[in-house]
């Protein structure tokens, strides 16, 4: 097995062939025809897989890229049927820099975004009961006290949870339901795993990008149109099984007929690596597999309520609402910050997603009226129409994004990424411990594949 690094340099020419702008450089130049001859099969037409797509077929490889789905997109996606943008998956560009690939592809295709500002939050109590400025600065201060803790005395590879974290330093913490509504709507929607569950020292340790979050209003899945454009792309075709070989290439079996060629990218999602809906021949190494069964895979689950009038501040960005089980319905977006429409986009983590996921769309609804009618009482009236989400159930992703689990490590991301037999390569937001999670890791592990095989292919 060779193992191929990944320098600044190499990451910049990446991100300029992907984006189209290499063909203008005098490296797109000499290697614009690089692969001619080469074919590529790229299972997933996601983030990952359509960079990665993009980038070889830029330098002249044969490319067809296979996806269950119907649509491109994966785990993003942008449902129009509110009025305004309702994202089905990823729905927030998380630090929307210059450095930011994702800000790039937006920029390209003329997006518009508005600031979520983290700051504009309102959180109640379960009695309705608005939080105090007392009672706010304990939230931060605790908040800040225990992830202080953990950065100056744990070692990355300690073994202890979250909750385990939060116990040792002060126990009563956990008895705390404000405190835990914190570490409940910020860290299990971050990471999209319960504190139970998630990694002490890794929960915090990931790169990320520090300008303040965006929504793209004009549509988040706008972004992968100049990606797909020109590419072959077979929708709604369901890979089975993928077959590797130094000597021979590779050959992917899909419900529609087999694919062959040189080189293949998988950008399945860790859910369904884990399923093992997808045969590997010959098995995946054993370090993979071990890695892809420890990483953690949850879920987060959305749910947008549109009314004919709104019963809240339409200038408050976010709701905070303290519930029972921790993590029902505990934080809500509105849409009045940035749109027209009388809509709240409530969320559902940790340990209620899966629970939330596995609901019919009318009884999420009856779950999570009773949380707003906790604040607002009987000014909720009946949703004139909704949208939910699905993701662990959904036999394509079986889950929404990856976390640290207790015992885990960055080689277990970051070693997913190697390729094997110099024939196959994982990629996805699974496969990058930095900004795991995300459209922006997602991609860039896409043109990391990519490179890799114009690395051996040239």
């Amino acid at each position: 097995m060779k193992k191929l690094g990944l320098n600044r340099r190499t990451l910049l020419q990446m991100l300029l062939a992907s984006s189209g702008a290499l063909a203008a450089t005098p490296i797109g130049r000499a290697r614009a025809a690089a692969l001619d001859g080469v074919r590529v099969v790229v299972v997933g037409a996601g983030c990952a897989g359509l960079g990665a797509a993009r980038s070889l077929h830029n330098q002249g490889a044969e490319v067809i890229v296979v996806e269950g789905k119907p649509h491109i997109g994966g785990r993003l996606l942008t449902d129009w049927s509110m009025g305004p943008p309702f994202e089905v998956g990823a729905g927030w560009i998380h630090g929307p820099e210059a450095a930011n690939p994702t800000r790039g592809l937006c920029d390209a295709v003329g997006a518009k975004y508005v600031v979520t500002d983290d700051d504009n939050v309102v959180a109640f109590t379960a009695e309705g009961d608005e939080f105090s400025d007392e009672l706010y600065e304990h939230v931060w201060e605790s908040w800040d006290d225990v992830t202080d803790h953990i950065n100056n005395t744990y070692d990355w590879n300690d073994p202890r949870s979250l909750e385990e974290a939060i116990r040792n330093y002060d126990s009563d913490l956990l008895e705390d339901p404000a405190v835990m509504w914190a570490f409940s709507a910020w860290t299990e929607f971050s990471k999209g795993g319960p504190v139970e569950d998630l990694s002490a020292p890794l929960f915090n340790w990931d790169k990320k990008f520090d300008s303040p979050d965006v929504v793209v209003t004009t549509g988040y899945d706008e972004m992968l149109k100049p990606l797909a454009e020109g590419l072959d792309i077979r929708l709604s075709h369901t890979v089975s099984s993928i077959a590797y070989s130094e000597d021979t290439g590779v050959r992917v079996e899909t419900d529609k007929g087999v694919i062959e060629a040189d080189y293949c990218i998988c950008t399945a999602p860790l859910g369904v690596l884990k399923a093992g809906t997808i045969r590997f021949d010959p098995p995946l190494p054993d370090s993979y597999q071990e890695s892809i069964e420890a990483v953690g895979f949850g879920t987060v689950t959305k749910l947008a309520l549109k009314f004919d009038e709104p019963f809240w501040d339409i200038e408050t960005q976010y709701f905070g609402i303290m519930t029972e089980p921790k993590g029902r319905w505990n934080y809500w977006l509105n849409y009045r910050t940035f749109s027209d429409e009388n809509i709240l986009l409530g969320l559902s983590v940790g340990a209620y997603a899966p629970i939330a996921d596995r609901m019919s769309q009318d009884d999420m609804i009856a779950d999570a009226l009773p949380v707003l009618r906790m604040v607002w009482g009987d000014d909720v009236g009946t949703p004139v129409q909704a949208l939910s989400t699905h993701w662990l159930t959904d036999p394509y992703a079986l889950g929404a994004y990856a976390y640290p689990r207790p015992g885990n490590s960055r080689d277990d991301y970051d070693g997913l990424a190697d390729g094997i037999d110099e024939r196959l390569f994982l990629a996805g937001e699974h496969t990058i411990f930095d900004y795991a999670g995300t459209t922006h890791g997602a991609y860039m592990t896409g043109l990391r594949a990519a490179e890799k095989i114009i690395d051996l292919a040239t």
